[in-house]
């Protein structure tokens, strides 16, 4: 932008000052000198302060910009596995290094009415299922799109929403709270950025959109420049992460399952020596899995591809080979609409095109369920593309996430994980899970896998050892509150314990029998109930289980006890759900409302707990 002389009022010196500063100006900035021009118009204003104010001469009243910035800044996290609340501390962190004042709240933790309140909003959340909110971000969400949300039209927000492509409703309840925040009236710093399960990159873009859309000139950067602050100490120790994963040796591998059963059952266990890696009951343990060497040869038969050939993986421009870009980096096992999209591209077959189309969005889905890789390539032909042009449609293979079933307490530098073997067959081929058979064929005791800790926040055991517990994890459900009975054996919680576990068949199903009897036993474990659906005609449920209790399991919610689930979200953990309404309702001789208040009121004192997958 360049002021021109002429018929303009400045002199040649001021216009050359003003095009000096004009390109300099963010639209903050901008803004603000637009409303104090204005301002001066009022006779004696004569100077612009530091503090964003017009001085008058002769010590009369000071009148602010209309555009002065706030420096607190809210940040609200809805999060199920823990990565959006340590993205929302990793911003918080970053932001008060610039000067902002940071507040950062779960969104179950955080009071709707304050809303009103808030200049500047960041909104971290996942998508949790098909396109529902976090569990901690339900009662926030419903706020929020219900009657009673405020108008917010001095609100400046953004939001990062996190997600998975290989799902329908990708980042949908990062969308609804955009979506809905800009309807009720507030301005976005920085628009939503949408992030996969490989979410660093897009994470960090957001980051530094928002420290540039709330900074007001320099004044901010200025304040975290400040030469009083502490020096920096030189970090020399390896801090383990997901960015920088541990090779774990694996001690102990084990099939938990007896001879006959119907499924598989791992038990792993991790060495951590050496890593200083620690964690808590209720966290999660991320593997880098390698995909199956079977699936690898089909594709590269298939494609004739040279498996030796060098082919750039990311944007830093590191190189594999084929096989090992195929075999340890990229994800072959799932289709998501991203990646049909982006091959469509290199193939002249209009069934293809006509898949993506929008009106066909049931059959694309229908189409991508249980199909891989090796399918798009067999399904699609004639392609014309290169290993390198193909493998850059790809996206990079996320970490499988497993309940930690161990305490740190009772086994130092270990941690041990509970994994089902995935097996079935699809589309006239037999599947397998990437990680759950890397785990149950191909890794044996002395080899390494890359892991980390995912840290879970919302999965804890109570701070008071004397709460009671209420558990139901059926199958690899069991696994954490394995983690709880270690934990509370160690440090002696004199707390009340009830554990609901099911499977198919007690003789071979029984995960664990042994240690389950030695905790009731020796009072750790106050009491268990088990529901073995295969062993009699008509199946039972853990579910059943509690109904035939309910009037003690009411009991112990109202003795304050704290009620945890955990294993397969799209039926396991709905009926219990309801299961549990049911019980409220009859044994508190409740309306089904007030049930649903009841339950409500026990997410808010943090007495219900799920960790589902």
């Amino acid at each position: 932008m360049q002021l021109q002389v002429i018929n303009s009022p400045f002199s040649q010196e001021q216009v050359d000052l003003l095009n000096q500063l004009l390109p300099k100006l963010n639209e903050n900035q901008k803004y603000w000198l637009s409303g104090y021009l204005t301002g001066t118009q009022a006779p004696g204003v004569t100077s612009i302060q530091n503090s964003g104010e017009a001085i008058q001469a002769g010590n009369v009243s000071a009148t602010k910009g209309p555009a002065s910035i706030s420096k607190e800044v809210t940040i609200l996290f809805g999060s199920q596995t823990g990565n959006a609340q340590s993205l929302a501390e990793n911003a918080g962190k970053t932001l008060k290094e610039k000067g902002f004042d940071v507040t950062i709240s779960s969104m179950s933790d955080f009071k709707p009415n304050s809303l009103k309140k808030v200049k500047n909003l960041l909104i971290v959340v996942s998508t949790h299922g098909e396109g529902e909110p976090p569990d901690n971000a339900i009662a926030f969400h419903e706020f929020l799109h219900g009657r009673r949300a405020p108008k917010l039209e001095d609100l400046r927000f953004s939001v990062l929403a996190l997600g998975d492509t290989s799902y329908e409703f990708f980042c949908k309840t990062g969308i609804d709270f955009d979506q809905k925040l800009e309807a009720l009236g507030g301005t976005r710093l920085f628009d939503r950025v949408d992030c996969d399960v490989d979410f660093e990159e897009s994470a960090s873009k957001w980051l530094k959109g928002i420290v540039e859309g709330l900074s007001n000139g320099d004044q901010v950067a200025e304040a975290s420049d400040d030469k009083t602050q502490a020096p920096q100490v030189e970090q020399t120790e390896i801090v383990y992460s997901r960015t920088n994963p541990f090779h774990a040796e694996v001690l102990e591998n084990l099939n938990l399952n007896g001879r006959g059963a119907n499924k598989e059952t791992r038990h792993l266990e991790l060495s951590l020596e050496g890593s200083g890696i620690t964690y808590e009951p209720g966290d999660a343990l991320g593997i880098f899995p390698e995909n199956d060497p079977e699936l690898v040869g089909l594709i590269l038969e298939e494609t004739k591809w040279n498996p030796d050939e060098k082919v750039t993986i990311n944007k830093d421009g590191d190189t594999l080979t084929v096989k090992e870009a195929l075999t340890s980096y990229f994800e072959i096992t799932v289709l998501t609409k991203a990646v049909l999209e982006k091959a469509s591209a290199f193939t002249t077959n209009p069934d293809l095109a006509k898949l993506i189309e929008a009106e066909n969005r049931d059959q694309l889905k229908a189409y991508i369920f249980g199909r891989d890789i090796l399918d798009l390539l067999r399904d699609f032909k004639p392609w014309s593309f290169t290993a390198q042009d193909f493998l850059s449609i790809l996206r990079k293979m996320p970490a499988r996430l497993y309940s930690i079933a161990s305490s740190i307490e009772a086994n130092p530098e270990e941690v041990h994980l509970t994994i089902g073997a995935v097996r079935y067959e699809a589309h006239g081929r037999k599947r397998n899970g990437v990680c759950s058979i890397l785990t149950a064929e191909r890794v044996q005791p002395g080899d390494k896998l890359p892991i980390y800790i995912q840290k879970n926040k919302n999965f804890r055991l109570p701070e008071n050892p004397e709460t009671p517990i209420i558990m139901v994890g059926p199958g690899t459900g069991v696994a954490p509150f394995r983690s709880f009975m270690q934990e509370r054996e160690e440090t002696g919680a004199q707390g009340k314990s009830w554990m609901f576990f099911g499977d198919q068949h007690f003789v071979t199903d029984f995960l664990y029998q042994t240690e389950w009897q030695k905790w009731v036993k020796d009072g750790v474990l106050t009491k268990m109930d088990v529901a073995f659906s295969r062993d009699n005609e008509e199946k039972v449920y853990v579910q059943h289980r509690m109904l035939e209790n309910s009037k003690e399991f009411f009991q112990w919610l109202e003795e304050g006890a704290v009620f945890y689930i955990c294993g397969d979200k799209n039926y396991m953990a709905k009926d219990v759900h309801e299961t549990l309404l049911t019980i409220i309702e009859k044994e508190g001789n409740m309306t089904r409302d007030k049930a649903e208040e009841y339950v409500a009121a026990m997410k808010k004192q943090k007495r219900y707990h799920r960790d589902v997958y």
